[in-house]
């Protein structure tokens, strides 16, 4: 059993050893993104039919179905809930796909917190919600540090602001000059001001002042109006009900919550997916924030979670059938493509070579110990227990391909990926028909 073990485990490295050789080629060639694409689906394709054939019917035909499924079900939740921690970390980068796919959802509900905000405002419940997207690109962030004045007393005023997180203090000048500025108001996250200022442009009727760091969203008066020309919709909304409403706002009537949850709720329904989808430019801007600065780690954990049930099932479907070459063979293309573009990132982000090459390195390493120990671990275990955990390696390595290989591999190569997973699945049972 030691003999076999030691087996497994370069059976481990032969199935791994893509990793380091896929950073090798990404770093050095760049390979196109249809390239990495073609190589990732004919990989995922393999992998499919070689989980399918090795461990799915191999489970089914030794415990039946209720072991397999509960199995795979452990494994699946497993996958996807270990899956979302590390992508809160930074592990996100290590794909475009799963990149997009984070950064959406980032994106939304930065959107949906602007869009409660905005809701709270007499001038945007005027404006039809359907229409309201248009907002979106005209919003700034700018980050104030404590005691910065934002705008003093008698200004002409150019915007609205809104309170992302912070305390503002609102002031103005006594009536006894000699009193000079008094607060009328604290302001905190969420709330917003300046709001005629964006219809008007009057002068500011109060000086605002940062009370702590504030993190603040701003809408230009001049971008604002820029985008009354150019929509016939908000031109018209703004004409026929903000007059009516200017009296309101500067009362500062008291909106119905009910009516601004539901301008919130069909301001969302009617974002379109162009206005969700980040840009390159915003992957690559998150990407070398000081914030996923290591993510590198990240990533490294991410591939290495992938890798655990793989690793495993190597070694401990050597126990009763000599080692299968579909499996290594779907193993290591599936490896390849991600490590090529995983270590772009990672280059990207300021890693070292040798640290890129340490971390691919010291996987494949742990994918050969994966494998010894599987062997070791399987041994003389009832066909039941067995069969769960093939049915946990399955569910975890389905969940792999299903979240982050396919969708990468449809987001840099189209409609190429139906056909090369195709070809990956047929040669995989081919392999299986030597």
């Amino acid at each position: 059993m030691s003999e076999l073990a030691v087996k497994a485990f370069w059976f481990g490295i032969i199935s791994a050893v893509s990793l380091p050789l896929g950073a090798i080629i990404g770093l050095a060639l760049k390979p196109k993104a249809k390239v990495i694409s073609a190589v990732m689906s004919f990989g995922a394709g393999a992998l499919l039919a070689a989980l399918t054939f090795e461990l799915v019917f191999e489970a089914f035909e030794k415990a039946g179905f209720y072991p397999l499924a509960l199995g795979a079900i452990i494994g699946g939740i497993a996958f996807a809930l270990l899956n979302h921690l590390l992508e809160q970390k930074g592990a996100f980068l290590r794909k475009a796909a799963t990149a997009v796919r984070f950064l959406t959802k980032i994106k939304r509900e930065n959107i949906k917190e602007i869009f409660t905000n905005l809701s709270k405002v007499q001038i945007f419940l005027a404006l039809p919600p359907e229409e309201i997207q248009a907002i979106i690109p005209l919003i700034k962030d700018v980050d104030l540090t404590k005691d910065s004045t934002i705008f003093n007393q008698g200004e002409v005023g150019d915007g609205l602001y809104l309170i992302k997180s912070g305390e503002v203090e609102i002031k103005t000048k006594a009536q006894d000059t000699d009193q000079g500025e008094e607060e009328i108001a604290v302001l905190k996250d969420n709330d917003t001001f300046g709001e005629i200022a964006l219809l008007t442009g009057e002068e500011r009727n109060a000086t605002a002042i940062a009370r702590t760091d504030v993190k603040l969203w701003k809408i230009n008066k001049e971008d604002f109006d820029t985008l009354l020309k150019s929509s016939p919709l908000l031109v018209k909304a703004v004409d026929t009900l903000l007059e009516e409403r200017i009296k309101d706002l500067r009362q500062k009537k008291i909106i119905d919550r009910e009516e601004g949850k539901r301008w919130v709720k069909e301001a969302i329904y009617n974002l379109d997916e162009k206005t969700l989808t980040p840009t390159a430019s915003e992957i690559k801007e998150v990407a070398c924030s000081a914030k996923h600065k290591n993510a590198a780690f990240a990533i490294w954990l991410g591939i290495f979670l992938d890798g655990i049930p793989e690793s495993l099932v190597i070694g401990a479907s050597m126990i009763h059938t000599a080692v299968s070459i579909s499996l290594i063979v779907g193993l290591f293309l599936a490896n390849l493509p991600e490590s090529m573009s995983s270590a772009v990132v990672m280059r990207n982000q300021g890693s070292s070579i040798r640290r890129i090459m340490w971390m691919w390195t010291s996987l494949m390493v742990l994918t050969g110990i994966g494998a010894y120990l599987g062997n070791i671990f399987f041994v003389g275990v009832s066909p039941a227990v067995f069969a769960i955990f093939e049915g946990m390696a399955a569910g975890a390595m389905l969940c792999m391909i299903a979240e982050t290989m396919l969708p990468e591999a449809y987001e840099q190569g189209g409609a190429m990926v139906g056909i090369s997973t195709l070809l990956g699945f047929l040669a995989a049972i081919f392999c299986k028909s030597l």
